[in-house]
């Protein structure tokens, strides 16, 4: 039998590249467990100058339509550029990569199917020269918050960062405690509306089960909410151009109202996953759906 080859396209130039190595590796290893026999894995690497590297040996874009069959793209910024080349991928397009990066061009996307998102801010890296004292800093962004929404909040790190504590704040103080610890470990922080409801994730298909867009089943929801997400998901699908498959984390707030916190073009191929129980749940074994989204993607 055949083996179709399956590019892990992983690394890149921006602040994304050692969370890009792992999830890519991960995919490899997933593959290399549980489809080992029907794909053959090529590793393929963009290193921090944005240099190409196929097993390891540079390699320039266009003769990878003749290394491998499709690229599952875990760059998350390349989508573009593998579409120039008429290169199959799994993983996010341009447009929706363009959603991701692009928060005032998302909103208005969702407002058309009825979905809104919390309101955020983003907090700068402290500059002293820029934002003044340093010890005068968390208070001050924390007064530009409070002025334009009122808590409770969430306060992260705006890019992965694994020192920084996630907090969640309901008082002015704690707000402040929040920022400062964000700013003595460096980067960028997000602070977001908190919206208190029924958190829910629900993952999407396309062309799966004879449906053009297929909606694993959300739990814990009443009839009529699940309807409604289900509706939701359909059109976000749709709207986002998700190709092959998309994880979307909602909340419902106490009056009905639909909140997207976040999506993802990937899924989470870990045993015991949301995505795993997922399919568990309607008959499924994850590594066909697996095998289905790269079919879908040659």
């Amino acid at each position: 039998m055949n083996q179709r080859r399956i590019g892990v396209l992983r690394g890149g130039t921006g602040e994304n590249y050692e969370n890009s190595l792992r999830a890519g590796g991960e995919i490899i290893s997933y593959i290399l467990e549980n489809l080992s026999s029907k794909f053959k894995v090529v590793d393929i690497l963009i290193d921090r100058d944005g240099e190409w590297h196929l097993g390891g040996i540079p390699i320039k874009v266009p003769d990878l339509i003749h290394r491998v069959d499709v690229v599952w793209d875990m760059t998350g910024n390349v989508s573009g550029v593998l579409e120039s080349f008429s290169i199959p991928r799994v993983g996010a397009g341009s447009f929706s990569y363009s959603l991701l990066n692009n928060r005032a061009m998302l909103e208005q996307h969702l407002k058309s199917v009825g979905v809104s998102m919390p309101r955020r801010i983003v907090l700068p890296l402290y500059q002293k020269d820029f934002d003044g004292p340093r010890e005068r800093y968390a208070i001050k962004k924390a007064k530009e918050v409070h002025e334009k929404f009122a808590g409770p909040w969430t306060i992260k790190p705006f890019t992965p960062n694994g020192d920084m504590a996630i907090h969640v704040a309901t008082t002015f103080p704690e707000l402040v405690d929040a920022i400062e610890d964000g700013v003595s470990h460096g980067g960028s922080i997000l602070v977001e509306e908190l919206i208190m409801g029924k958190n829910t994730t629900v993952h999407s298909m396309s062309n799966f089960r004879e449906e053009d867009i297929y909606v694993f089943p959300p739990e814990n929801i009443s009839v009529d909410e699940k309807e409604k997400i289900i509706s939701s998901v359909r059109n976000l699908h749709k709207h986002i151009n998700a190709k092959h498959y998309l994880k979307s984390d909602f909340v419902l707030n106490s009056r009905g109202k639909i909140y997207l916190l976040d999506f993802e073009s990937t899924p989470n191929l870990k045993p015991f996953s949301h995505f795993s129980e997922a399919c568990e749940q309607v008959g499924a074994k994850m590594h066909n759906v697996v095998e289905h989204i790269l079919e879908r993607a040659m």
